[in-house]
């Protein structure tokens, strides 16, 4: 997978968080926790794009570093909206699922750039 199919598969998981969110109930709580989940969700494909533009390893490896967290923090929200009942686990799992293949991706990303200084 090249850059190029990552911003789009970043950009994809940024619009299905969106979609989700807009689903959750109307609650302090469900307002809450999608306010948190759009602002990581839609992080991970702005700063993979940040990372592509770094102008050096380690700026790479800063941004790359980020999008790995935020990718996690997006699986933590997810797990917690189904823990809390807003939203059932079927309902969840296949952006959950995506969740946590981008953390996994950017986790060897991130080790295989880190080794690479």
């Amino acid at each position: 997978m090249d850059s190029d199919d990552l911003k789009k598969r970043t950009k994809q998981f940024a619009l299905q968080i969106i979609k989700l969110v807009e689903t959750l109930p109307k609650t302090n709580t469900g307002r809450v926790i999608g306010y948190q989940l759009v602002k990581a969700g839609t992080s991970v494909g702005a700063n993979y794009r940040a990372a592509c533009r770094g102008r050096s390893k380690a700026e790479f490896n800063s941004k790359l570093h980020i999008v790995l967290e935020e990718a996690d923090e997006s699986a933590f929200w997810l797990e917690l909206i189904v823990e809390a009942k807003l939203m059932t686990n079927a309902d969840i799992k296949p952006i959950l699922d995506e969740a946590n293949e981008l953390v996994a991706i950017f986790s060897k990303s991130y080790s295989t750039a880190k080794r690479n200084i």
